[in-house]
């Protein structure tokens, strides 16, 4: 590792590498952004005169493969995350790559495997595990103040999707469109789930669920028409943790509401918490407390502690939160230690969790954890 800044190379020059992952990377004194790429060479040209990037291509294999580079963010389609990050492990990269590193959830225990075997840090875009709200929950979580956990409730809903107008990415048109495609419950439920194993501190032992298709015709946006396309757009799971904790997710880009749209509740012995990560009349997230002898909840003013340098309430969550991730990151990488929170097995868990709810829908029957690893 060099012993001056860090040095990142992004994978993709889309809108969320530019409105949250290079973002969160120019706002750390401790690394640089030294190169761009994406498929389409004059997009990470143009990326790279917006944020001032020396190196723009659309060579990925020469750019992780380049000795200089300490670190690979693959903010790229889900679809490739897997062979990029895999490409990146193998050359001695630390990885930070977006969700799913693969959609079994076996290919991201491999992965994980791989970054433990050559001793490097990885990070999943868990964007929410990072909000300032959040972060501030688990504190008092550690502090005791929810005791033993009872319940959590997840939800992730928003309506920007609801239009079928609205133009949808990242689905496989050319799916057997008789079977239900899972869209929601990865692309949605996966930040949601994984507050969930944070904050309960268990594993989970059984799942069951179900998944809808409500609108059927969408507006693609790789084919720029309708077309029939059956993908979960809602869903909901009950599941049960290992230490006794009951939960329910409910996710959908199709129920009105604000994007992102995520609710995090858990009630305990001894406390309550509400986090609610929705922008709402400018303001990024707001974080409720109850106690039995002071059930009406109250909101709390999140510490600035919590916040990233120069972050505020009324900052846009994406750049909020995804400036704490790059943060802790950075953190984990030049510390060297065994702390790598968020990370590839952490993404592993969710996964398997999503796949075990999708074998629910499909079987219509409760699945037990963990799933078969062969």
């Amino acid at each position: 590792m060099q012993e001056s800044k860090l040095r990142v190379a992004v994978l993709g020059a889309g809108a969320w590498a530019q409105h949250a992952h290079v973002p969160g990377w120019k706002r750390d004194p401790r690394c640089e952004v030294v190169a761009i790429c994406d498929p389409i060479l004059e997009r990470a040209q143009a990326f790279a005169r917006e944020f001032d990037i020396p190196v723009a291509t659309n060579d990925w294999q020469a750019l992780v493969g380049d000795a200089s580079i300490d670190a690979v963010d693959v903010c790229t389609p889900s679809a490739t995350h897997f062979e990029l990050s895999w490409a990146a492990l193998e050359s001695g990269k630390h990885v930070l790559c977006e969700k799913p590193v693969a959609y079994d959830f076996r290919g991201t225990l491999k992965a994980a495997d791989l970054a433990r075997s050559k001793g490097l840090k990885t990070k999943l875009g868990f964007t929410f595990r990072y909000s300032p709200g959040v972060q501030y929950a688990k504190s008092l979580m550690d502090e005791g103040f929810v005791g033993r956990p009872l319940i959590f409730n997840g939800y992730e809903q928003n309506s920007q999707w609801l239009d079928p107008q609205s133009p949808l990415r990242q689905v496989d048109i050319h799916a057997d469109q008789s079977v239900l495609q899972t869209s929601s419950l990865e692309g949605y439920g996966a930040p949601i789930i994984d507050i969930s194993h944070w904050w309960v501190g268990a594993d989970l032992k059984r799942v069951v669920g179900a998944m809808r298709n409500f609108i059927p015709d969408r507006m693609v946006r790789e084919t720029g028409t309708m077309m029939r396309m059956n993908i979960d757009d809602g869903d909901i799971y009950l599941g049960e943790f290992t230490d006794g904790t009951l939960t329910s997710i409910q996710t959908s880009f199709v129920t009105i509401g604000n994007y992102p749209g995520i609710e995090a509740r858990i009630y305990g012995e001894k406390g309550a918490i509400i986090c609610r990560l929705v922008e709402e009349f400018g303001v990024a997230e707001t974080i409720k407390i109850a106690t039995p002898d002071s059930v009406e909840f109250k909101q709390m003013e999140i510490p600035q502690r919590f916040y990233p340098s120069g972050g505020h309430a009324r900052e846009s969550w994406r750049s909020l939160f995804y400036a704490n991730l790059i943060r802790d990151f950075i953190d984990e990488m030049l510390e060297g230690g065994e702390r790598n929170q968020g990370n590839f097995d952490d993404g592993a868990w969710v996964q398997e969790v999503i796949n075990a709810v999708e074998r629910s829908h499909h079987e219509e029957r409760w699945v037990h954890l963990p799933l078969e690893r062969d």
